[in-house]
């Protein structure tokens, strides 16, 4: 009796995966951790990596030199060259939002995935993301120190200054909170032009390219691409 040779398995790539919140505090209660070990694990699932080590991290991934204040993704840049292994992310800027910084890292020539982009991607998309999300911060801090200056103006006419840390924070929160609004109020209300695209078997790529067709920017005017779709749809749905 005649049996079909059963087929080997494919054998797991080693990998590291890299984990990241930007304050003590966020360390403390977790936010964030969960999603991104979350999706890594899918994405080893589905690519055939098996996480060797996981390496988390509580530090702000702000400025060129933020690999000096970031021991353990140090750690992991040196363990994975010994493994020969990729450090895997589940976004862009859990690394960081600086293109220099991004630069550098691959120009220590020590693989990283991003599993929002996939596993093939070139670095030259990876230099435009890294732009695209340092740019994003810019806005943010702008955003951020136009509340702060609306806040000085107003108590300039009251008498007073802003020299209260309280005033600060508050003024810190307010510009946070009013870009969150605005940017939830987007996605709710692109959301659905984007499953209708969905409906139709679109990619998020091709979304993309239909969005730029129709003349329809995204919050901030500029074109979309794959990742700015994927936001959005996050973003609506409080995922």
């Amino acid at each position: 009796m005649n049996t079909a040779p059963t087929q080997a398995k494919p054998a797991q790539r080693p990998a590291l995966a890299y984990l990241r919140v930007s304050t003590s505090d966020q360390g403390r209660r977790g936010n964030g951790l969960a999603a991104q070990r979350e999706a890594v694990e899918r994405f080893a699932k589905s690519e055939g990596f098996t996480v060797a080590e996981w390496v988390t991290e509580v530090e702000t991934g702000k400025g060129q030199d933020a690999l000096t204040r970031r021991p353990k993704l140090a750690e992991a840049l040196t363990t994975a060259r010994k493994l020969k292994a990729p450090v895997i992310v589940s976004k862009l800027d859990r690394l960081s939002r600086d293109v220099a910084f991004i630069s550098g890292l691959m120009a220590a020539r020590v693989p990283f995935i991003v599993t929002e982009l996939g596993a093939d991607v070139d670095p030259f998309t990876l230099h435009l993301f890294a732009a695209l999300s340092q740019k994003e911060r810019a806005l943010i801090s702008n955003r951020t120190k136009e509340a702060l200056q609306a806040v000085k103006r107003r108590l300039a006419k009251q008498g007073k200054k802003l020299g209260n840390p309280t005033n600060l924070r508050t003024a810190q929160r307010k510009g946070a909170a009013s870009t969150k609004a605005a940017s939830d109020r987007f996605a709710g209300e692109v959301l659905p032009i984007i499953e209708g695209y969905k409906a139709k078997g679109l990619t998020v790529r091709e979304i993309a390219g239909e969005l730029n067709k129709r003349g329809v920017t995204t919050l901030r005017g500029g074109a979309w691409h794959a990742s700015t779709v994927v936001k959005v749809i996050k973003r609506a749905k409080g995922i």
